[in-house]
């Protein structure tokens, strides 16, 4: 088998940019939480751009932030590398990587991942019942949801934990480390599910590893492919 590649604890440097660019830089690396002294590493597959309002030179009409500072997103205004959860349908807790200057909102919202480290304690937290079968392996952190519940990471009392440090927030720590060398074969498109316009090939800003199993599925968002027929 290959080596693994070389990892590094984030730097906040590393972060400062938009987050469209670093986006792609965070496939490969690992966010790695400790919840309630259970441990769970999991390998970055899928990851989302957003951008809040005055952020890049395009609009992001698909963003938390898009209308300005709220005490929603207001993790998105502060320092790279604090992580932004929010709750998705009043249910899932999502996990977003802030980047981009203190005061410009932006971030990443992590997709999918791969469990390295930690299985039995992620499924635990999922509530997958055993056999560890591959496709259940697989599933763990497939999709932005999952990949909350499997990071063990809550919204609210989790919102704005910093990953850079290693603090630890209401009996959670988590950290983020990045491949020394950025993965090579990077596929990009539409982000998943979101509506209209920002949900179409006019922002591109969804990146995976490609060929990678646990890369979710794409859908439209509501409006999008219609949006995406009427740009062509």
């Amino acid at each position: 088998m290959p080596d693994a590649p070389a990892l590094h604890r984030a730097t906040r440097t590393e972060l400062s940019g938009l987050p469209v660019e670093v986006a792609p830089l965070l496939l490969g690396g690992e966010l790695r939480t400790l919840v309630a002294g259970s441990a769970v590493h999991l390998r970055i597959t899928e990851a989302e751009a957003y951008h809040g309002q005055g952020t890049g030179p395009l609009a992001d009409p698909g963003s938390h932030a898009r209308m300005g500072r709220t005490a929603r997103n207001a993790t998105m205004w502060g320092e790279p590398g604090h992580l932004y959860v929010y709750l998705s349908h009043g249910i899932h807790s999502c996990v977003n990587v802030v980047s981009g200057l203190e005061g410009q909102a932006g971030g990443i919202l992590l997709r999918a991942g791969q469990v390295v480290h930690g299985a039995d304690a992620a499924a635990i937290r999922r509530g997958a019942e055993p056999p560890l079968t591959p496709r259940l392996l697989r599933d763990l952190a497939r999709g932005p949801g999952r990949f909350g519940q499997a990071a063990g990471l809550r919204h609210p009392i989790h919102d704005g934990i910093d990953a850079v440090t290693g603090a630890e927030q209401e009996g959670a720590r988590a950290e983020l480390w990045l491949r020394d060398e950025p993965v090579a074969d990077v596929a990009t498109g539409p982000r998943v599910g979101v509506a209209g316009v920002a949900g179409t090939d006019a922002f591109p800003w969804r990146f995976w590893i490609a060929d990678d199993p646990t890369v979710s599925p794409f859908r439209w968002g509501r409006g999008a492919q219609a949006a995406s027929v009427a740009e062509a």
